[in-house]
């Protein structure tokens, strides 16, 4: 098995296990342990980045985004109609009212997974559902939405046609064309800085 899988396993028991001491504001909205134990070992818990693109090209209104790092970090760059609620400030009762929004899907990213890992076992923890990570964070973002390398000419057609999906969310995201890797010259990849949205502007 993976060790980097089983170290996120391990850190995701610790930090299940230490919520359980949160203050008991109201213990019958709170998930049964059991239960949680159970969601922090399933894959369906991730959405992969293709899949967050494809919701915010097609606008999709159940798609609520949240960033949990730092303010300066998300000040610097963040995914469009992200709103910003750092990690630590996720228990704070003032922000529980962008958690189980009824017909919204939450979905936590960070620069990779830990602290979208973290947020979502506190909101699990807290009892709210539809919350999701997106698997790998901005650094996979990057790297397949923004960035994608074009596959080996001995790739599957399905590689090639996801690399072809790629490239247009690329090209939707940061308006600049991509040219494949067989070409002499680069393309520079430049991304614009999003406009700040507070918390109190609400998601998507």
């Amino acid at each position: 098995m993976n060790k980097n899988y089983i170290y996120l396993t391990l850190l995701m028991l610790i930090l299940s296990g230490g919520l359980f001491f949160l203050p008991d504001r109201d213990n019958t909205k709170y998930s049964n342990p059991e239960d949680l134990m159970w969601s922090i070992v399933q894959p369906t818990r991730f959405v992969s980045t293709d899949a967050v693109a494809k919701m915010i090209i097609e606008n999709d209104p159940s798609l609520e985004l949240i960033d949990v790092r730092a303010s300066d970090e998300y000040d610097e760059f963040t995914l469009q109609n992200a709103i910003n609620i750092p990690l630590d400030s996720l228990i704070s009762d003032s922000y529980q009212d962008y958690l189980g929004i009824d017909g919204m899907n939450t979905v936590f990213f960070s620069n990779d997974d830990i602290k979208a890992d973290q947020a979502w076992v506190i909101a699990k923890r807290l009892g709210f559902g539809n919350v999701y990570v997106m698997k790998g964070g901005l650094n996979c973002w990057m790297s397949t939405i923004i960035k994608p390398v074009e596959p080996e000419q001995t790739a599957s057609s399905e590689e090639f046609e996801l690399y072809s999906i790629r490239k247009g969310a690329s090209i939707y995201f940061t308006g600049n064309n991509i040219e494949s890797s067989s070409d002499s010259k680069k393309t520079t990849i430049s991304i614009a800085r999003k406009k700040k949205q507070s918390v109190a502007e609400g998601g998507c």
